[in-house]
């Protein structure tokens, strides 16, 4: 994986808080004052949590009726275009008669880079709202760095972030809504799939209580060598690093795991006992 040294420095932040449930005008209007307080401080790339938009535990019926096509993420696409800013976030978006799980990456002009559909659902929760729809692993490229999402549950699993790793990716953007008692997932394995992966990863989560899911908070920005740059606490927060490509080539030439990788050994890992 190549990193052209002149590129520069990019701060990114990261937004946790509680949310807002089924008001999506007032999910806009949070995402507009964050983005104001984000670009304010530097940053180029704001990522909220998954289903920032309408909340994450609503039930199918509200998911159905909270889900949105492309063009109901106009407001967040003239968002980013007067704070020219990034913007990544989780929504409920409409696919036919099906609802997805998503997460869309808006870039500074007001474009829409890339739109990712989750691909692993979490348990009776997420199957009773979603469909897994998602079966694609898109990119992006921002300043300069190749950029892919994944949301919530898709981290615990290695394959889609090696398979993002593979593909070049050097920030992994995760929104999530990550709920108790799963703290050493926010605690270990995002570290673990930054080192192993290297490249950035940032994880936006929740915070508080959503009809009997506590969630952990913990949000965090890690480096390609695996150290937490940032990590948040239970409440609302917002983080903020930057995203160094000198540091990902140096981290990359000091351990090439990807080199080193012998793939030939590794095909049975997909088949299916």
């Amino acid at each position: 994986m190549h990193i052209d040294l002149s590129f520069r420095l990019m701060k990114i932040a990261l937004y946790q808080g509680p949310g807002l449930i089924n008001n999506i005008p007032a999910s806009f209007a949070l995402m507009a004052a964050k983005a104001q307080e984000a670009r304010a401080q530097g940053a180029e790339l704001l990522l909220l949590p998954e289903m920032f938009l309408s909340g994450y535990n609503i039930g199918p019926e509200q998911a159905k009726a909270q889900a949105v096509t492309a063009e109901g993420l106009a407001p967040a696409r003239e968002i980013a275009k007067a704070h020219n800013i990034a913007l990544a976030f989780g929504y409920p978006e409409k696919v036919g008669e099906e609802v997805a799980n998503s997460a869309v990456l808006i870039g500074p002009n007001g474009g829409i880079l890339l739109n990712y559909r989750k691909s692993h659902l979490f348990g009776d929760l997420d199957r009773a709202m979603f469909k897994a729809v998602g079966t694609e692993f898109p990119v992006a490229e921002l300043h300069g760095l190749k950029i892919g999402l994944l949301i919530c549950y898709d981290i615990e699993f290695p394959e889609p972030a090696r398979r993002l790793a593979l593909a070049g990716v050097d920030i992994l953007l995760i929104p999530t809504a990550q709920m108790q008692p799963y703290e050493q997932v926010a605690r270990h394995v995002l570290p673990a799939r930054a080192y192993e992966n290297q490249l950035y990863t940032a994880y936006a989560n929740h915070s508080g209580e959503d009809d009997g899911l506590s969630y952990v908070g913990l949000s965090s920005i890690c480096g390609p060598n695996g150290v937490v740059l940032a990590m948040a606490g239970l409440g609302e927060e917002m983080l903020f690093a930057e995203v160094d490509p000198a540091h990902l080539a140096a981290v990359r030439a000091a351990d090439p795991f990807f080199k080193d990788r012998r793939p030939e050994l590794y095909g049975s890992l997909a088949e299916t006992k």
